[in-house]
């Protein structure tokens, strides 16, 4: 809720019982005059029966939900709510009865105004000594934003599910989480995650074939992205997937192990991606986006009620997109499409269902080879693919449901399913060999081949969660209890040469131009073949089966300290063959002997404590494990034991400027066991090592939210120690004596900063915005080897915005800069998947220059 002093938005929610599509229109807020306590006027909108769902949290912003729950407008001055809890209230009441639950304890008392308000004002106090009743308080107050609401700037949230699967404020949980809202995707124009993501400490990118995704976070590369809570792209990560940001609400990013609740996942950290939900209040908007290197896009948003009860609701959303490149013959055209209907047939029950679709056309990039320890001297522009090169293809579907029942004020019932299917196909010209030394540094001539593969990917993700409320003693409870699911079974298909060379198209990286105009018979003769030693293994399955129980309680002692325990116990089962047939090989997993599917099973632990001494301030530690299958095989055929996560982490989280503006800082020791990485002693890409042991340490600052009401930011800044500690892979029968050096792609020093400035106050040139980021990183290795580094940079971006209205509805023109001077720097190698990372260094964008109109109804 803003609370500056200045008139916010009115909050627009649904009334079911209103005759304008399910809406009850609210006033702007105003001064009122209050009143004795304990008189209030009895209305309709006060006495009429529906259901509220709102958790513990700050009073404001328990306020806050109410107004959008109820179409109840609340006035009152800011500093009489400051620092005050309420309990939430769960369950069928009028709004008068869930104002009073909201208001338990806090001395605050209530007066139902003419028309659709309330004002709020301190309870008269009777002096032991005196019969004077004291003065009632004047008060002002304004409705606020929900985070839900298309139009709401702010930069910062109170709360985050990811963490515990609960509504907790991020001031009571013991777990470094942080959010990148609508607003900074917006006024940052982030058309990929890897843009937003670029504003949350230790996420670092490591994309692979020039895709938008993978990333490393607190050293440790994270493949895998959570959909709404549930695993996005499969188990098998590593195959291309693609995202887009059109119909995203927020991102959430929790740092460490998080098995605990969400299964299989890297100890980094995860990325859970919330997408828009159908709201009560209508709203529509239309975008059309343009830049530098012939880049067009438009996105779309349409939501609001079908019924004018609100009994269901509709939202549809999308973007198209076509684009080149400052990287020579590369491009994407990519069209998103995601629609989803919430049914809600009583108070106490929510059902949504969502569908979204993406295709993709686009060209696979390798990025460019290393030059003894630095990326080559050659223009980033330069690309050594083809111009003939076939354009590469994916798709990808996603159908998730979600359902929500609440037994009663304390209990509910909640689950989700994900079906998901993804496939790709892509031919690319690959150095040769990938992972060998297809470079000659001296003469600059690069060798290369012909390579293709495929994927298709199924996989099916479910969960059911239970959480309850009670009080015991002095403790209060909040519990969870859970259980998921889940399967991904993946075909992997590969023609063509990515370790033999073809001599006739070789290229040289200084002088490439002679080289380009590759026949399009080379490319077709290529792929009808093969590598003679995996001719009969050039088609995988993948076969992942998971189930989990999990537990969780979240114990509150005096309104001051949270404790947060839980476990969850694991059952998987993991196999992969590769054989001359996808029959062959599925036979392979299923009824081979001994058995290529492994069984493991294991228990994580979680345990965190936080102390909230001042309503600005708290304190917490927590440690942590996490547990995950090796989905891999050796040279041998032999499968891995797990891999084995453990973090000890504790930092303190603040709240300034009357909860505008939120900071967390993380200490953080974290370790993980059994990492696989390629064998790259052997020929086939497909064999496994177990690394050993890393280990990654290190402070994070996390920032974001309002220092007035005209300057917003969101930065960060990370420092982090990541190194090998273990390493178990010998070659020629010796260690390779990797301990101690520093993980790759993992910068010592990296952050960033963003200002932004709207113009409020003066009325000429209120509705102008401006604004600057700044985003830097210190030198990194580019290998386990330290063979080579990515020397440091500093970026500079910039906007500008107008916003005027035009009629009822709100035009807003925008003109971004990213790479304000032009910098030339490199963000990360290949991470060993597609070819050796001295073959494939991605340098960052040049300028690029966007305009934006978008129109709001």
């Amino acid at each position: 809720m803003r609370k500056n002093g200045t008139p916010s938005r009115t909050v627009k929610t649904r009334a079911k019982h209103s005759a304008a599509i399910g809406l009850l229109p609210l006033c702007l807020g105003w001064l009122a005059l209050a009143a004795p306590s304990g008189t209030h006027a009895e209305t309709p909108a006060a006495s009429t029966d529906r259901g509220f769902d709102i958790a513990p949290q700050p009073l404001y912003s328990a306020l806050s939900a109410l107004a959008e729950q109820s179409g109840v407008q609340f006035v009152y001055n800011s500093e009489m709510v400051k620092g005050i809890s309420s309990p939430g209230v769960s369950g069928r009441y009028s709004v008068e009865g869930a104002l009073k639950r909201l208001l338990a304890g806090s001395g605050i008392g209530y007066r139902f105004n003419s028309g659709n308000t309330v004002t709020l004002e301190k309870i008269a106090v009777v002096e032991p000594q005196s019969s004077t009743l004291m003065p009632a308080v004047t008060v002002t107050g304004k409705s606020g934003y929900a985070d839900s609401d298309p139009y709401n700037p702010n930069y910062n949230r109170a709360s985050a599910r990811t963490a515990t699967k609960t509504d907790t404020p991020i001031m009571e949980t013991p777990m470094s989480i942080q959010v990148v809202p609508r607003a900074v995707m917006n006024d940052q124009k982030s058309v990929t995650i890897k843009d937003a993501l670029e504003n949350v400490s230790s996420v670092r990118p490591q994309p692979t074939l020039g895709n938008d995704v993978g990333f490393l976070i607190r050293g440790f590369r994270q493949p895998k992205f959570f959909r709404n809570g549930l695993v996005a792209n499969g188990t098998n990560a590593n195959f291309p997937s693609f995202f887009d940001t059109a119909n995203l609400e927020r991102m959430e990013v929790l740092k460490g192990p998080a098995s605990i609740l969400f299964g299989r996942i890297e100890p980094g950290g995860l990325i859970n991606l919330s997408t828009k939900k159908p709201l009560d209040t209508p709203y529509y908007s239309v975008e059309q986006q343009f830049g530098s290197y012939n880049f067009y896009r438009t996105q779309w948003d349409a939501t609001g009620p079908v019924t004018k009860d609100g009994e269901l609701l509709y939202r549809f959303n999308g973007s198209h997109l076509s684009s080149n490149s400052f990287r020579d013959f590369v491009f994407k055209d990519r069209t998103m499409a995601d629609g989803s209907i919430t049914w809600r047939p009583t108070d106490a029950t929510d059902f949504t269902v969502e569908v979204e679709g993406i295709d993709q056309d686009y060209q696979a990039d390798f990025g460019i080879p290393v030059v003894g320890t630095r990326p080559a001297s050659i223009p980033i522009s330069r690309t050594f693919s083809d111009p003939n090169d076939p354009v590469d293809h994916a798709s990808k579907v996603n159908l998730n449901t979600e359902l929500t029942h609440r037994l009663n004020d304390s209990w509910v019932i909640h689950n989700r399913f994900l079906m998901q299917r993804t496939n790709s196909e892509e031919t690319f010209i690959n150095p040769a060999p990938a992972f060998g030394n297809a470079l000659n540094e001296a003469t600059g001539d690069l060798q290369r081949n012909v390579f293709f593969q495929s994927q298709d990917t199924e996989s099916y993700a479910t969960n059911l969660d239970l959480t309850g409320k009670f009080q015991l003693g002095v403790t209060k409870h909040e519990i969870l209890v859970g259980y998921d699911y889940l399967r991904s079974f993946t075909k992997y298909h590969t023609q063509g040469f990515y370790d033999t060379a073809n001599a006739a198209l070789n290229i040289n990286i200084y002088n490439p131009g002679p080289s380009y105009g590759i026949e399009p018979s080379v490319f077709g003769n290529a792929v009808s073949t093969t590598e003679s030693f995996d001719s009969g293994s050039n088609f995988s399955v993948f076969k992942d089966e998971w189930h989990g129980a999990y537990f969780q309680d979240h114990i509150i002692l005096w309104d001051k300290v949270h404790i947060l325990g839980g476990g969850r116990y694991d059952w998987t089962e993991t196999g992969r063959a590769y054989r001359e047939s996808f029959a062959a090989a599925n036979e392979a997993v299923e009824n081979s002997s001994p058995s290529i599917l492994r069984k493991d099973a294991g228990f994580s632990p979680r345990v965190g404590i936080l102390y909230q001494p001042l309503d600005w301030l708290s304190v917490y530690g927590n440690w942590t494990t996490s547990f995950g299958a090796n989905n891999g095989i050796s040279s041998t055929g032999a499968s891995f034991d797990p891999q084995i996560g453990e973090q000890f982490e504790t930092g303190f989280k603040t709240e300034w400027f009357d909860k505008r503006l939120s900071t967390t800082v993380a200490y953080y020791h974290l370790s993980k066991e059994n990492l696989l990485t390629p064998d790259l002693t052997t020929p086939d890409p497909n064999d496994s090592v177990a690394l050993g042991k890393q280990r990654s340490q290190g402070i994070e600052l996390d920032v974001a939210g309002q220092l007035s009401e005209e300057l917003s930011l969101i930065g960060n800044y990370a420092y982090t120690d990541a190194r090998i500690i273990a390493d178990n892979r010998t070659l020629n029968g010796q260690l390779n004596g990797y301990e101690g050096k520093r993980m790759p792609n993992v910068p010592e020093h990296a952050g960033s900063l963003w200002l932004k400035y709207d113009i409020k106050r003066n009325e000429l040139f209120r509705g102008l915005s401006f604004g600057i980021g700044a985003y830097a990183a210190g030198q990194q290795e580019g290998d386990n080897e330290g063979s080579f580094q990515l020397p440091g940079y500093v970026r500079l971006d910039a906007f500008t915005a107008y916003q005027w209205k035009v009629g009822d509805s709100k035009l807003t023109a925008q003109f971004n800069i990213r790479n304000l001077l032009d910098k030339t720097y490199y963000e990360s190698t290949d991470p060993n998947l597609n070819l050796s990372p001295r073959l494939g260094v991605y340098p960052g964008s040049p300028l690029f220059a966007m305009g934006s109109i978008r129109l709001e109804y």
